[in-house]
């Protein structure tokens, strides 16, 4: 067929990592661990590194930890222009670079962007990239010797599109009032919601955790780039240990994302013209076949929260743009950063935990590693040398954000294919005027626990509860820290539990009636 010399098309990619007992362990910096990753992108493409760096005209780049919360501390400095400072490692001097929002479908929804931004002529040749050197971070946070420790400070000159952080998407003061300052709390509230709405005890929802999960783990075992590159048992994913201890319930420790990591991850996108120009071999293109690119309504106001309606219509659009299903997938990256996200896929569309395919290509957030925003770059990465190694056939990308908050997934496949426009308004449409859940954030009275979590990891156990109102069935949020309360919700099954619910200036406390 003929291909419109503007179609976009990956040509590169790359990861990198190093662990902190690597005999060869120099500490890179983010910059460095991104910038080893794009130049592996560069390599990748098939063409003289150099001379594909100087075509480059747009660096985007994903947002690191210390870069992702407003005036967090960077206890080994960070660059003032993360992009520019990829871009000057590998000898890049792009006219345009971009920091992006906070969110782990970052890398998909950018690639999709960038993808019709070369469509449309506006740029041609694209560097996505990204990376977090948590590991590294905390390792020398525990070092006392101020000489010790490397410096990650940079100031580069140059134009910078700042998205700003997008917290605001996700995050609002009734909820962090609440104690819904991190993602295990907030997924454990979704998940349980998810066990209550199957009639599920919490031993059996355990287990079944362990099964979706364990299969990961043997993926992450063989993939060079992992973090924890060790296979997991079922019983050692949901036994209690020293080892594996509870973070907030439902999750021990090892069915959580791996945050501790140092990683990075590259893509090269440009147009065929492009691609053509530079000398890229065709066996090297891999086009993007479908796309989409969803968000949910406010957790709260979500009639069930245990399911994921943005994710189902995402994955539903980009399959019928690729003018595929589900059975045609040859090989697919669901994003786990816990396991509620990748069960609403399943459930949605009959995938089983064991699926032959796998629902992994890295090894799972909790194994391969949760690189913050940039997790999916490595998805990516993935999807295209699989794309790649088996012509014609289709990868997926699905890529969370938020609490559940946001979705992209991509079809990737070197199957030539022409561009399409993104289709995401319709369904996106169809999810914002779905019915919505009255919210009543001074609680008083009786009630009921719809849905649960306890934090482990605060120095009171604390139960943090998502309640309905008896009087007119509001939803409301509420912690508690009464003992026989917090018993339950730690050892017994307080869905549906009567309580008594009071409103207070620092928030809603609740107690068992």
């Amino acid at each position: 067929m003929s291909i419109d010399p503007r179609t976009p098309v990956v040509v590169g990619v790359g990861q990198s990592t190093e662990r902190i007992d690597d005999t060869d362990y120099r500490a890179m910096s983010p910059v460095e661990l991104a910038a080893a990753a794009a130049q592996a992108a560069l390599v990748d493409s098939g063409v003289e590194p150099s001379r594909v760096a100087q075509a480059i005209d747009t660096v985007v780049a994903t947002r690191q930890f210390e870069n992702s919360i407003p005036n967090a501390p960077a206890p080994l400095g960070k660059s003032n222009n993360f992009p520019r400072s990829v871009a000057r490692l590998i000898g890049a001097d792009p006219a345009r670079a971009v920091l992006d929002k906070v969110g782990g479908q970052g890398p998909q929804k950018l690639l999709s962007e960038f993808a019709a931004a070369i469509a449309a002529g506006t740029t041609d040749a694209v560097l996505l990239c990204g990376s977090d050197a948590t590991s590294t971070l905390r390792h020398f946070a525990k070092s006392s010797e101020a000489e010790s420790k490397p410096d990650f400070s940079e100031t580069i000159d140059g134009q910078l599109e700042d998205r700003g952080y997008g917290l605001e998407e996700f995050v609002e003061h009734y909820t962090v009032i609440h104690g819904l300052t991190g993602a295990p709390v907030q997924y454990g509230l979704l998940e349980n919601a998810r066990r209550a709405r199957l009639g599920m005890g919490t031993a059996d929802y355990l287990q079944a955790m362990g099964e979706l999960f364990a299969p990961m783990s043997k993926i992450a075992a063989k993939n060079p780039f992992s973090a924890s590159p060790v296979e997991r048992s079922v019983d050692e994913l949901t036994t209690i240990s020293t080892t594996n201890r509870m973070i907030c319930d439902p999750y021990p420790r090892l069915l959580v994302a791996r945050d501790q990591v140092n990683q990075g991850a590259a893509a090269l996108l440009m147009s065929v013209e492009a691609a053509r120009r530079l000398g890229v071999p065709e066996d090297r293109w891999v086009y993007l076949h479908g796309h989409a690119d969803m968000r949910s309504q406010r957790l709260l106001e979500r009639t069930d929260l245990g399911a994921y309606p943005a994710a189902v219509a995402a994955t539903t659009a980009a399959l019928a743009m690729a003018g595929i299903g589900f059975d045609d997938i040859m090989a697919m990256d669901l994003y786990s950063c816990f396991p509620v996200p990748v069960f609403t896929i399943c459930d949605a569309f009959g995938l089983a935990g064991d699926d032959p395919r796998g629902l992994t290509l890295t090894g799972g957030l909790p194994f391969f590693g949760g690189a913050g925003n940039n997790y999916s770059m490595h998805a990516i990465a993935e999807a295209v040398a699989v794309a790649r190694s088996a012509p014609g056939q289709f990868a997926f990308v699905g890529a969370n954000g938020g609490m559940m908050s946001k979705y992209s997934a991509g079809v990737y496949s070197t199957a030539p294919a022409p561009w399409t426009p993104d289709r995401s308004a319709e369904p996106q449409a169809e999810l914002d005027a779905a019915p919505k859940v009255a919210v009543t954030e001074r609680a008083e009275g009786p009630a009921t626990i719809e849905t649960y979590s306890v934090r482990y990891d605060w120095e009171t156990r604390t139960g943090i509860i998502i309640g309905r109102l008896d009087t007119d069935g509001s939803r409301f949020l509420a912690t508690t820290e009464d003992d026989d309360l917090v018993a339950l919700l730690s050892d017994g099954e307080p869905l549906g539990t009567p309580i008594t619910v009071r409103a207070l200036d620092y928030g809603n406390r609740c107690s068992l009636r």
